[in-house]
């Protein structure tokens, strides 16, 4: 059952062979911190394998970077519902992302659909 105040979270640290791949794949130059789009990529996971899960539609996504992100250093990335619209099977979601020392790397809005969970609101 969704519940306003519902989280879920996952650790991630990233190294120079991960983002050797990841500038492979999209023609970004190297880097020495987490590129921006491997982040927002941590809260696809959260919404679409763990809250709301499988099912999850996204619609909408705001973050504010606020700092790089350090490489080999553990991230964390969380999400959490803040509103629920069940008639319209919406969740809204505060995402967020930080760094080893607990410095907030990037945070913002997700909205979702939630597909075939109407009756678990």
């Amino acid at each position: 059952m969704l519940m306003v105040g519902q989280t879920a979270q996952i650790t991630r640290s990233y190294s120079k062979d991960d983002l050797a791949a990841y500038a492979a794949l999209s023609g970004a130059g190297s880097s020495d911190h987490v590129p921006e789009p491997l982040i927002a990529a941590l809260f696809s996971y959260l919404l679409g394998v763990e809250l709301p899960g499988a099912g999850t539609n996204y619609l909408k996504q705001e973050l504010s970077f606020k700092t790089d992100a350090p490489l080999a250093g553990p991230l964390v990335a969380k999400v959490e519902i803040i509103r629920l619209r069940p008639e319209k099977h919406l969740v809204d979601l505060w995402a967020s992302c930080s760094g080893p020392d607990g410095t907030v790397i990037c945070e913002g809005r997700s909205l979702v659909k939630a597909k075939d969970v109407a009756g678990a609101f």
